[in-house]
């Protein structure tokens, strides 16, 4: 694992603690109970408690509404789309807590079938991209299926005190008194949840899942945006690989292909690195690496009828453009 990983993997599990530790300590949380937000441990109304009693008139509370509502939603919008141009869905691939459990739960699959998902036609290799090898074991079921129950069950749990006193549902846990709503909550999203991350986990973050999708759609409108570069110049050197790149991508799309089908990328780089690891004897380096400006036009405009010559600068050995 290089640096880059071992970084992505500090941020993805410092955002899932802060997933699960949010609503704990009043960071965000919407309370049902008191029919408003919550914020940085501080009550995020619209304002509009005045306006009710008639303390102030109808003008003073539509500002109110578009400073404490609009405004903040409109922000956050206009942020995640700026970075998506840029930088594609690196909100997924560096910090989302559900892609932490697809990558988790693909790890454990591999290591108990053979494949990162049930739907996986073949088995893959079981030589990895730094030489060691993963083979399958079914007594890995053993693991595999309380692993996913639990993460479904933590889900279900950390997204119930998004909505009710997370005070409440812990120490009714813990007690053993959830009311009957808590219970069939739990219940029923533990289930949901089970088969999501046992069953759909692609399927969710390639077609259910909207914040990636307007990630994509805006990373997709900017052909000159950061993306997994490919040297078509040294094609001949990926002969002898085994497609670690394909067998590596917790999303199964292949990183080698245009941009167009590589639609769903969350830019977790783990294609770039099983790429290193293979050519480490190679002193031209990786064939595969972040690129953007116009190194990035060979893999966006290359849809479109265009085969431009690939600048010189973009894969040179020990320069990230």
């Amino acid at each position: 694992m290089d640096k880059t990983q071992r970084n992505r993997l500090l941020a993805q599990a410092g955002f899932f603690m802060l997933f699960l530790l949010a609503p704990l300590f009043d960071l965000f949380r919407l309370d049902l109970d008191l029919k408003h937000f919550f914020f940085l441990a501080m009550h995020w109304t619209l304002g509009l408690d005045d306006f009710v009693a008639g303390r102030i008139g109808a003008l003073q509370a539509a500002f109110n509404i578009a400073l404490r509502g609009g405004l903040p939603i409109l922000g956050t919008i206009a942020l995640g789309i700026w970075v998506s141009w840029k930088y594609g869905r690196l909100y997924c691939g560096w910090l989302c807590p559900h892609f932490s459990v697809v990558e988790t739960v693909n790890q454990l699959m591999r290591r108990t079938i053979g494949r990162q998902s049930l739907w996986d036609r073949h088995a893959l290799p079981e030589k990895n991209a730094d030489g060691s090898y993963t083979r399958a074991n079914p007594i890995y079921w053993l693991l595999l299926l309380p692993l996913v129950i639990a993460f479904a069950f933590v889900w279900a749990v950390a997204l119930l005190t998004y909505l009710i006193s997370p005070a409440e549902i812990y120490g009714n846990l813990w007690h053993g008194t959830l009311t009957r709503n808590q219970s069939v909550f739990l219940g029923v999203g533990t289930l949901a949840f089970f088969v999501e991350f046992m069953f759909a986990r692609h399927l969710f973050c390639r077609y259910a899942c909207a914040v990636g999708l307007f990630q994509s759609i805006a990373w997709m409108g900017n052909r000159k945006a950061m993306v997994i570069g490919f040297n078509r110049r040294r094609v001949e050197e990926c002969v002898e690989c085994n497609s670690a790149c394909d067998n590596v991508c917790p999303m199964r799309i292949k990183p080698r292909q245009i941009k167009r089908l590589m639609f769903t990328c969350t830019q977790c780089g783990q294609c770039a690195n099983a790429c290193s690891q293979v050519q480490s004897g190679n002193p031209d380096g990786s064939l595969l690496r972040w690129v953007k400006d116009e190194c990035a036009l060979d893999k966006s405009v290359r849809d479109f009828g265009h085969h431009d010559e690939i600048p010189l600068h973009c894969y040179e050995q020990g320069k990230k453009k």
